[in-house]
This record gives C-alpha cells, sequence and structure tokens, in this order.
C-alpha cells in the first residue's frame, strides 16, 4: 500500500487527490488536504476515481470491427487497418474529425491535439465547442484579440459577483477554474460580500445566493443590454483604470437605447425595478463582476450576450483589477506584446449549410449534413477523440443514423458507447491514474495562479500504451509516415521546433516526451519554473492572486479593448426584433448534477444510485395545468423528435419551463455500458433542433427549445 497525489481530469475544478494505490488498484480516493489550490476539496466525482477505473465495461485492448462484429486485436493490427482504410480517401476533406471535451482534461490532448488537426488537414473539423462555450472564445477574440484571453471572476476578494445561467455549486466552475465552489461563495459572504443568480431554476447555487432572480430561457441577452442601458442613465459608467486601454465606449450608449429595463422587463420576466437596482448594486460595489455560462453561451444570442457580460465589467471598471474579472497567468504561458492581428472568422465554410469556420472548425450541428449529403468533399470517414455525439449533438436521432452511414470510423474512447459502437475501430486510451497530468487548458481559467503536475500513480499494464502515444500514431498516420514511424525522432524534431520559437537555449528535461514539451514551455513561461520544480512540489507551486495584465494581454490591432467590434454590433439589430417578437409555450432547458459530467460517468454504480437524476422537472402550476402528476410519465415532443421522461414536480423551476439534464439516453443496441443501460434515462437531444444556432459562433442552442408536454 502507497500513496499518490494527483489532480482530478474529471471536471475543471483540477482538485488535488490523495490516492491510496494497493498493487495496481487505487483502493481510496482523498483530497489532498495540502494542495495549494483545492485545500482538499473533494466531489462525488473525484471520490470515484478508483471506480471509474475498475470499471469491468471500459476497454483495455484496441477493438476492430470485422464482418459486423467487434474483436480484441492488438495495437500494431489496429494502427494498421486505420491507415489501411485512410488511404481509401485521398480528399482530406472526405475524413472528419470530431474533439470531445475530454481532450482538454489531459495532457496529451493539450498537447497534441492541435498538431494532429494539422496532420490531418481536414476543414471538417468539428468539437464540443460549438455545443458549450464558443460564443465566449468569439467575443473576447474580438474585444481582446485572443480567443482564449477569457477573464475570470476573482471571487476570492470580489464584494459583489452576478452570475448568469450557471450553477458553479454542481458543475465545480466551467470557463472558471474554482476548486470548492461552495466554500469560497461561503466565504465571499462571510466577508461580508453579496451574490445574485440569475438562472430560471433554483439551483444549488441560486439557492444559496443572497437573491435569485428568475428569468425566461435565451432571454439573458435582453437582462444583460438593459443593465448596460441603466448604468449609462443612471450616470454609473467608471472606467477608472481602463479608461486608456478602451475604445468605443461611448457609441456603446446609442446601441442599447432600445434595451431599457421597461422595454425588456415583459420578455424577460424580470421586473425594471430589479433590473435597475441590480445595475446600481453592480457599479457601486466597492469590487465587483459578472459571469454568464451556459445559459448565456448555448442560446440563440449566444456571442451578443458574451459581450454584453464583458461590457458590464468594462464600464463599471472592474475588469483587470483585483476582486473585479481578471486574466489568469498559467506558468506555461508567456506575456504578450500588447498588440497583434486581432480575431477573424470565416477563412471557410461548410459545404452544405454555408456556415463559417471559427478557430480552424465548423459548427457541430452541421456534422451529420456533411456526413449525409452527396458531393465533392462529403465526409466519409470520421476519427471521434474522447466525445459522444451520438448524444450531446442536436437532433441526435440523425446524428446516429449519419454515423451509422460511414464508410469508415475510428475512435478513441476508453467504452463503447452510443458513438463508438458504429466505429470500425476503436482505440482505448489507459485510466487517469495511470497518466501524466498537468492541466493545459484549465489553468488558463483559473482564480488563482497555480501549477500542478503529477506523473502516473501507477505503471502502465504489459500491452497498453500510453494516450500521448495514441496520438502520435494516428498523427504519422495522417501526414502519410505510416504507423512505424518513429515516434522518438518525430518528437525531437518537434521539441527543437518549439525550442528555436521560444528562442531556447538550455536542452529540456523530463523523462518522457511529454514532460520535455512541458518543460520547455514551464521554463520559458512568464514565472520560470521547472518541471523539476512541480515533481518537487506534488501539492502543487501557488503562484499568487490574479494580477492586473493590460495592456500586454491584448492582441487587437489598436492594442486596445475593442468595446464595440462590427461583427457584435452587427447581430444588435436580429437581438432588437427578438425582444420585440412575442414569445409563447413552454421552453424546455438542460440542467447539471454534481455527481455528473456528460454521459461517460454514468457507468458508475456510485454516480448513479438513489434517486434518479434524469426526469423532467415541471412547476407546480404547469403540471396541474397539463395533468402531469409528480413520478409520472411525460410525454415532450418539439419540431424534431419526441421522448417520453419521469416528470419531477418542483417549485425549482419556472413556470412555463421544464428542465431535462444531458448526457442521458443509454441501453442502446450495439453497447457495452451495463450499469449507464440500467439508468438508462432519456437523451434530451432527441429534442434540440439542429438548424437553431448562434450565427456569430456556430454554436447550437440548447437552452429553450419550444416543446409540448403532455401526460402518456
Amino acid at each position: 500500500m502507497r500513496t499518490a497525489f494527483t489532480t482530478c481530469p474529471l471536471c475543471e475544478a483540477t482538485c488535488g487527490l490523495e490516492l491510496t494505490v494497493e498493487g495496481d488498484r487505487v483502493t481510496k480516493v482523498r483530497g489532498d488536504r495540502a494542495d495549494e489550490f483545492s485545500r482538499g476539496f473533494l466531489c462525488p466525482k473525484g471520490a470515484s476515481l478508483g471506480a471509474l477505473e475498475a470499471d469491468p465495461d471500459r476497454l483495455t485492448a484496441p477493438l476492430a470491427r470485422r464482418d459486423g462484429e467487434f474483436r480484441e486485436v492488438t495495437w500494431e493490427e489496429a494502427f494498421r487497418f486505420v491507415d489501411e482504410r485512410l488511404k481509401d480517401f485521398p480528399d482530406r476533406d472526405s475524413v472528419g474529425l470530431y474533439l470531445g471535451n475530454p481532450v482538454v482534461h489531459s495532457l496529451a490532448g493539450g498537447l497534441h491535439a492541435g498538431p494532429l488537426r494539422q496532420a490531418l488537414g481536414s476543414r471538417n473539423v468539428f468539437t464540443a465547442s460549438t455545443v458549450d462555450q464558443m460564443p465566449k472564445h468569439v467575443q473576447v477574440g474580438h474585444m481582446f484579440g485572443g480567443a482564449f484571453s477569457i477573464p475570470v471572476p476573482d471571487i476570492d476578494r470580489t464584494d459583489f459577483l452576478l452570475v448568469l445561467g450557471a450553477d458553479p455549486f454542481s458543475s465545480n466552475g466551467s470557463l472558471w477554474t474554482v476548486p470548492d465552489a461552495p466554500g469560497r461563495f461561503r466565504e465571499l459572504r462571510e466577508r461580508g460580500g453579496r451574490f445574485v443568480v440569475v438562472d430560471p431554476r433554483r439551483s444549488r447555487t441560486a439557492q444559496a445566493a443572497d437573491q435569485h432572480v428568475v428569468i425566461r430561457p435565451g432571454t439573458d441577452v435582453f437582462l444583460l443590454l438593459a443593465l448596460i442601458h441603466e448604468l449609462f442613465a443612471q450616470d454609473l459608467v467608471r472606467l477608472r483604470h481602463l479608461a486608456e486601454h478602451v475604445t468605443g465606449h461611448t457609441e456603446v450608449r446609442g446601441l442599447v437605447e432600445a434595451f431599457g429595463p421597461d422595454a425588456v422587463a415583459g420578455r424577460t420576466g424580470v421586473e425594471a425595478a430589479t433590473i435597475r437596482d441590480l445595475a446600481r448594486r453592480l457599479a457601486t460595489a466597492g469590487r465587483a463582476a459578472v459571469y454568464g455560462r451556459i445559459g448565456t453561451t448555448t442560446v440563440e444570442f449566444g456571442t451578443v450576450a458574451c459581450w454584453a457580460v464583458d461590457v458590464l465589467n468594462v464600464l463599471t471598471g472592474n475588469l483587470d483589477r483585483p476582486g473585479g474579472a481578471m486574466w489568469p497567468l498559467p506558468a506555461h504561458a508567456r506575456r504578450g506584446p500588447g498588440r497583434g492581428k486581432g480575431f477573424t472568422t470565416g477563412r471557410w465554410h461548410s459545404r452544405v449549410r454555408g456556415y463559417p469556420e471559427v478557430l480552424g472548425e465548423l459548427p457541430a450541428v452541421t456534422m451529420a449534413d456533411e456526413i449525409e449529403t452527396p458531393g465533392d468533399g462529403q465526409v466519409r470517414a470520421l476519427v471521434t477523440i474522447g466525445g459522444n455525439p451520438a448524444l450531446s449533438l442536436p437532433n441526435s436521432a440523425r446524428v446516429s443514423r449519419a454515423l451509422s452511414s460511414l464508410d469508415f470510423m475510428v475512435s478513441v474512447d476508453p467504452y463503447l458507447n452510443e458513438t463508438t459502437r458504429h466505429a470500425h475501430v476503436v482505440l482505448p486510451p489507459p485510466p487517469p491514474s495511470r497518466r501524466n497530468h498537468y492541466d493545459i487548458a484549465f489553468l488558463n481559467n483559473s482564480v488563482r495562479n497555480v501549477a500542478k503536475y503529477s506523473r502516473a500513480a501507477i505503471p502502465l499494464e504489459e500491452g497498453r500504451i500510453d494516450e500521448a502515444d495514441i496520438f502520435f500514431r494516428l498523427i504519422t498516420i495522417f501526414d502519410g509516415a505510416g504507423p512505424e514511424a518513429d515516434l522518438d525522432a518525430i518528437a525531437a524534431a518537434q521539441l527543437e521546433a518549439l525550442r528555436g520559437k521560444l528562442g531556447a537555449e538550455f536542452d529540456p528535461e523530463g523523462e518522457t516526451r511529454e514532460e520535455r514539451l512541458l518543460d520547455l514551455k514551464l521554463r520559458t513561461g512568464a514565472h520560470g519554473i521547472s518541471l523539476r520544480r512541480l515533481l518537487d512540489h506534488p501539492h502543487g507551486v501557488d503562484l499568487g492572486p490574479l494580477t492586473p495584465r493590460l495592456p500586454e494581454i491584448l492582441r487587437t490591432p489598436s492594442g486596445k479593448i475593442e468595446l464595440t467590434p462590427p461583427p457584435i454590433v452587427g447581430d444588435l439589430p436580429r437581438v432588437l426584433e427578438a425582444l420585440r417578437t412575442p414569445e409563447t409555450g413552454m421552453l424546455l432547458v438542460g440542467r447539471r448534477h454534481l455527481r455528473s459530467n456528460n454521459s461517460w460517468m454514468h457507468n458508475v454504480p456510485a454516480l448513479v444510485k438513489g434517486k434518479p437524476l434524469c426526469t423532467l422537472l415541471v412547476n407546480p402550476a404547469d403540471a396541474a395545468a397539463t395533468g402531469l402528476a409528480d413520478g409520472g410519465t411525460a410525454r415532450v415532443s418539439s419540431r424534431v423528435g419526441e421522448i417520453e421522461a419521469q416528470v419531477e414536480v418542483t417549485d425549482d423551476i419556472a413556470p412555463g419551463v421544464v428542465s431535462l439534464p444531458h448526457g442521458w439516453g443509454h441501453g442502446q443496441a450495439g453497447t457495452r455500458m451495463r450499469v449507464a443501460g440500467e439508468h438508462a434515462g432519456v437523451n434530451v437531444n432527441l429534442l434540440t433542433d439542429d438548424v437553431r444556432l448562434d450565427p456569430l459562433s456556430g454554436t447550437a442552442v440548447l437552452n429553450g427549445t419550444r416543446v409540448e408536454i403532455a401526460p402518456v
């Protein structure tokens, strides 16, 4: 028996874990009380890591489908099969790539997903970003010049926090790395601060808030624009230290003139007096921040809503100052020049619907179009890595049919799930305890500058290969070098190219290719630390609170915060038209649970036991009006599909709104997830619509789907 320390890879909070290891098994998981960041916090997902790894349904060897049946094959056979079949698709645009959320939860994904995309050379790249967060990337790209320059609330020092469309008590933060969110919100209140939650559902976070503002789904953009309107109307605009760094702020007043509190109250369901009061409290708080997430991104006006969030942070003088919205500075990042080329989209467009490219990818909602529609560039082969689009994409019944029609499909995934059942080859990565870990993505969104690295707690079993080697083998196949290429030589060339780019004169250290790449990034990063220092500090290295980063964070051509980007301003007339268009009927929204994170967590008994998690929340008034009973079954229908779901009648959901969580709908033929199949639930994305999206970012509209409900 021994103890090992690592970082939990199951959500964005990056909590430290203390693992008890016996032989080759994790037998106990505790929160690491000495962790410099998470301070011993542990949620049910992290506690289940050992059970997740011991899951008998996890794949331990590659599968190849021949004559309609999956058989275990060697890694050499699997990669050779992939190489042979991909030669049948010389047009690279006929090979699509789908990257799921788990890719950014691993060091291998963080380092090699980019080179993988480049090696493939296809324009048909799709990721979970356009099902989740792309509006934020587009907005900060236009305003600040960098698509990943996302400011986060400095919750540890703020006095007032306005949270829209997010439930960090359940999600542990999203695009906001905030371990022990409940504890940090509690400390905010203990020092005299306040926080307000805007949400159509009384979530765990809303229950703890000083004020819960109930809003009609999809209308957060109107509320946010009204708050901006009130800053001008009440003479509350205070740029403070931002005055020399902002351009276009005087034009904002005219842009929001039509969105006053009285104009938006009826559409949002939020009283005008409440809006005016929120604007005053936000502007007059000593230190304040606004944070919006899924309820503001997976909606029809997601990019404009994200823009309005940061316009509020700017106009109240709370951007880039302690206690406001600040930019982290992770150890692997370098400071910038304070000016750049800016941000553009639309370098190419999707073949069928003509959607513009964003960050080198196309909207995931159009992936089925590209597979099903004949013609030059039709996608006939697909590579999926860590994603389950058959459950996670809108109109997923169509997505599943499209996947089943492919000529060839490769999936990197530990399970035979609703998506990978359609694959011809499945390549399983090792479980988390057998991988080295460093959070390249999430430390960019951290509420404190920290750095943590951990080596694999348990060696790989004989015959298994590292996740990084899976990426490398696919890269060599994509670029034509073949499955037998010398990985060490390729990695050495990659490392040397990065050394030249960074101007590094030293030889990076480390036991693996990935460690040497990471050491190079760390030693040339803003904090100048090394991999060795992180290895010597298994509980992490505290690099201090967030510090101001203007103007070096900016990459805009002007070298300033560009508050009125033409693409976003150009979408405001569409927002105004929607404001003036009455809307009636029932709307469907999603929700998150602390024991669940997308579909791949549902095969762990401890995370699905007890009261069913996949229920349809219905307000008592709506239940009475439609004849629905608590515990009964409802038929829910939309333009694209129909499902039957167990009803849960509760005051926690607003009238006129129903809620289903995402990631369910298991037990389908050809899958091998027995526990998930026994707790199948229903797939909410059989109802969401694949023709509705935010046009600026290509992001699917998952919140605010129009539905009809009736008892079965």
